[in-house]
């Protein structure tokens, strides 16, 4: 039992994918805590002495007034892979983190963890990294120390190959041999309570099992008990397919779909981490 937690964490982001696992590793591991969100009912179980729910709007700065008061680390997973509710993703990835970053610079806060993507400044042209590295430039010239985590995708944003496993067959671009390592939201909530104590600026972290797009769709079928049935298609497909919802969308849709063919076409393989297998996540989900 960890008893020598003084530090005060606030968490932003509590009730999306990583947030929740990192929200329940801070119960788990005594800090003393305030989680924010919009809506807070489904953190009510965490609620304690030393857990405070604070109900707040990120992309509503007048609702983060005096927030971070007392609070010694920010951790903000806020972001959204898909625009909804008229936000955009410069609304939230961008501004609405820089709400919280100018509230935690007026409350005197030591350090700010933020969750990005990795690559991100490869990949600045993209919407969603656009909007997450001008924020990740304001956190470099904002005074805090500050780390970036950059996770090698999640185990959720996986779930795009069982919804086509369904149906019996996955299709991929080019040989399907583009390997990277996604990382199971628990395993990540570690990383990120580990960046409290942490002198990097930034952690590029993965899943412990390198996989081939080939090998995820076959786990993907599999898990649906279907036959291996894997289609290749040409790479000209895949980037005529970006050029089209680039050209013809908005970025509301065209937004994840050039995210994930992009990242997609190449490897991508970050440090090693965690426990959790993308196979049994499949079983559980299915």
């Amino acid at each position: 039992m960890n008893t020598t937690n003084s530090k005060t964490v606030l968490l932003a982001g509590a009730t999306g994918y990583l947030g929740g696992y990192v929200a329940k590793a801070l119960v788990e591991d005594n800090f003393k805590a305030k989680l924010i969100a919009r809506s807070t009912k489904t953190l009510k179980s965490f609620e304690s002495k030393t857990v405070k729910i604070i109900k707040a709007e990120v992309t509503k700065p007048d609702t983060l007034y005096g927030i971070c008061e007392g609070v010694t680390t920010v951790i903000s997973t806020v972001g959204i892979t898909r625009q909804k509710d008229g936000l955009t993703y410069m609304d939230v990835d961008y501004q609405a983190n820089l709400n919280l970053l100018n509230e935690a610079k007026r409350a005197g806060v030591k350090k700010f963890i933020y969750v990005s993507a990795i690559n991100g400044n490869k990949y600045r042209h993209l919407k969603i990294f656009e909007a997450k590295e001008k924020f990740v430039d304001a956190l470099r010239n904002s005074g805090l120390e500050y780390v970036v985590i950059r996770p090698n995708g999640f185990f959720s944003d996986m779930k795009d190959f069982l919804d086509m496993a369904k149906n019996g067959k996955i299709y991929l671009f080019g040989n399907g041999e583009q390997k990277f390592n996604p990382i199971h939201g628990e395993d990540l909530a570690i990383v990120c309570l580990q960046a409290i104590k942490s002198t990097s600026n930034e952690i590029i972290v993965g899943g412990p099992d390198i996989l081939t797009l080939n090998e995820i769709g076959e786990m993907a079928l599999d898990a649906h008990q279907k036959p291996i049935k894997i289609i290749h298609l040409p790479d000209w497909v895949r980037k005529f397919v970006i050029w089209t919802v680039r050209t013809f969308t908005t970025s509301k849709t065209y937004g994840p779909i050039e995210f994930f063919l992009t990242l997609m076409a190449e490897d991508n393989i970050a440090p090693r981490f965690g426990t959790r297998r993308l196979y049994k996540f499949f079983r559980e989900q299915t």
